[in-house]
């Protein structure tokens, strides 16, 4: 698979990621722990280089998996990892970036990964009650300590991402971003580009709706979150299936699939764009890392937003409490 620079930073890694939370948080029944390990495995072989987990996905238990599959091809791979909450009875109990707290999960995180440095370390979201100068400072000292190679941020705002790059610069922002999720557009990607920050979107393909699987009836797992998404509630589902439409069109006319359109629209807005699908099923990552084949021209760009511009996406991305702790 090709590569692709975060920025200016010099991180090389595949056009595509692969974002490894749903193996067994959020999405439905977790996954067998041998069939996740065996996903991660081919992964690696197809050219996936860049691997996304979080101490809070499970909470802990998705970064023991990414940790075992990966072990074998430590030195092929870049491994990103996270940190910025509490937890309680296995939730998560609000933000924290204390910079003792960052230690202690850098700590348990290269422990649970059993590596020696994290490539790529995030605050998971921003905590406002930390000034993010102290937390870019601690993530500074632990650069420097040989414990983390990268700083990252998600779901930062601009005036947040120069502050912290003022102190430590930031290698990648992630973030939600889509063709149904497009506010990182208004100041959060002008600013990356000026300060030469990578972008790497989350749930690039609209948490598998823009795959054009999930029906306008559809119902979820009670183990599922999009069960309380609003954007998958029965009135939105219905209204949004415009936009699964309009990426079928163009599929047609590729001789490719919605989801590789989703993918290849995003990877052709600036190259130093690394989109992280995440899945349970082989047939699915394949389809996704054919994206990087589909090539979209500036026509067909200019065609597609004209499009899309006319569908108004129904729904708020998180429910209220989850919205607040954005920061974009």
């Amino acid at each position: 698979m090709e590569k692709r620079k975060l920025g200016n930073s010099g991180l090389e890694v595949s056009a595509l990621g692969l974002g490894c939370m749903g193996l067994n948080f959020s999405y439905g029944q977790p996954m067998e722990k041998k069939d996740a390990i065996a996903l991660l495995r081919a992964a690696v072989e197809k050219g996936v280089t860049f691997f996304d987990t979080a101490e809070a996905y499970g909470p802990y238990t998705n970064e023991e998996i990414v940790g075992e599959a990966l072990a074998p091809f430590r030195n092929e791979v870049v491994i990103a990892t996270k940190f910025g909450f509490n937890f309680q009875d296995g939730k998560i109990a609000g933000v924290n970036s204390q910079p003792a707290h960052i230690r202690e999960v850098v700590e348990a995180s290269l422990k649970r990964l059993n590596i020696e440095t994290i490539d790529l370390l995030y605050q998971h979201r921003v905590d406002p009650n930390t000034p993010i100068e102290d937390v870019a400072g601690t993530v500074k000292d632990l650069i420097a300590e040989g414990k983390v190679k990268h700083f990252g941020m998600s779901e930062a705002g601009a005036q947040t991402i120069r502050k912290a790059h003022a102190v430590q610069p930031v290698t990648a922002l992630q973030s939600e971003y889509s063709l149904w999720t497009r506010k990182p557009e208004e100041t959060v990607l002008p600013t990356l580009e000026e300060l030469g920050i990578g972008f790497v979107p989350f749930s690039p393909l609209g948490r598998g709706f823009l795959t054009g699987a999930i029906s306008a009836d559809a119902k979820f797992d009670s183990h599922d979150f999009r069960t309380h998404n609003p954007r998958f509630q029965p009135e939105a589902l219905k209204a949004n299936q415009a936009l699964v439409e309009l990426l079928g069109k163009f599929a047609a006319e590729k001789d490719a699939t919605p989801a590789q359109i989703a993918l290849a629209w995003l990877l052709a807005q600036k190259p130093w764009i690394v989109p992280i699908p995440g899945t349970k099923k082989l047939s699915r990552l394949e389809e996704n890392i054919g994206a990087v084949n589909v090539e979209l021209t500036a026509d067909d760009l200019q065609k597609i937003d004209k499009a899309a511009a006319e569908i108004k996406i129904l729904g708020d991305r998180y429910p209220e409490t989850q919205e607040k702790m954005t920061g974009i």
